[in-house]
């Protein structure tokens, strides 16, 4: 069957109006082209479309059945078109990313905030996830692309460190550790930790220094979010090691002490290999790596 979009959009119109010269008048041509259109359908069809005499065009029981199913149809078609259109404008339409909870709550939203004064046709979907997450989601193209800890499967993504971010110890400010200007990692060998657990980005980084040094770890309590964390320091359960991006969550009380010698995670950009980013997803990759230059 070859049938046209030309041919059904003259259907519609010769339904609609009830007329032939009235439909070609609204698509802008001549009666015998529209006369053509219907006939070729008619005929790729192999069924009689309207019943015609000399003052009217009414559809058959057929033509009825298309009319509804038909506007239906191309009515969704017509928004699918409509949106792909939208997506070649780089500063309209919508776009998915996946961030991992430290950098939902301290770059993203700096990146949403802009966009929405400086772009305010692209609209951002974010799911705050873990790291795992965030790679499952751009793995399957769930999401344009995400925002975490480099992944320790680099060669599976594209990817663009935008910023080094060093940890920190967070403690009671009653804690002997709170005085100092910083705390060498052998000094955690002694101490309770509440740490992120293993679906976090950072936590294999955080277990490699202690490693790479001969640290044993004493691991009291393991948790989900940076938040959770302060708090079960807070309660004195432990102490924290932390990225210092979570710190602006930091409540009266808790102290953050640079640790020695410095370790950092790479904050990256990350979206599937060998995939291009839509033009809109492709401006707010750009606003993360100018909003992470303003905080290197």
């Amino acid at each position: 069957m070859n049938v046209s979009m030309r041919q059904l959009r003259a259907f519609l119109a010769v339904a609609s109006h009830r007329h032939f010269r009235r439909a070609a008048d609204a698509l802008h041509l001549t009666q015998p082209a529209v006369s053509r259109l219907i006939a070729d359908l008619e005929g790729e069809l192999d069924v009689r479309l309207f019943d015609r005499s000399t003052r009217e065009v009414v559809p058959t029981e057929a033509g009825r059945y298309l009319e509804q199913a038909l506007a239906r149809v191309l009515d969704e078609l017509d928004g699918v078109l409509a949106h792909a259109q939208s997506q070649a404008d780089p500063l309209r339409g919508r776009v998915r990313i996946a961030a991992v909870p430290t950098l939902s709550a301290g770059l993203v939203p700096a990146c949403i905030a802009h966009c929405a004064k400086a772009h305010p046709s692209l609209e951002i979907l974010l799911r705050d996830q873990t790291q795992a997450q965030v790679l499952d989601a751009v793995r399957g193209g769930e999401v344009d692309f995400g925002l975490g800890v480099e992944p320790a499967t680099a060669e599976e993504f594209d990817t663009e460190t935008i910023l080094h971010d060093p940890f920190h110890l967070v403690c009671r400010e009653d804690h002997p550790f709170a005085s100092r200007m910083s705390v060498p990692w052998k000094a955690l060998a002694q101490a309770r930790l509440v740490l992120l657990d293993h679906t976090s980005g950072s936590r294999r980084l955080i277990d490699a220094a202690f490693a790479d040094r001969g640290i044993a770890m004493d691991v009291a309590l393991e948790v989900g979010h940076p938040h959770t964390a302060f708090r079960m320091v807070e309660a004195d359960l432990g102490v924290t090691v932390t990225p210092a991006l979570s710190l602006d969550a930091l409540r009266p009380g808790l102290v953050a002490v640079r640790l020695s010698p410095e370790v950092r995670r790479e904050v990256t950009l990350m979206r599937r290999r060998a995939r291009s980013l839509t033009p809109p997803a492709l401006t707010v990759w750009n606003v993360f790596r100018q909003i992470a230059l303003t905080l290197a």
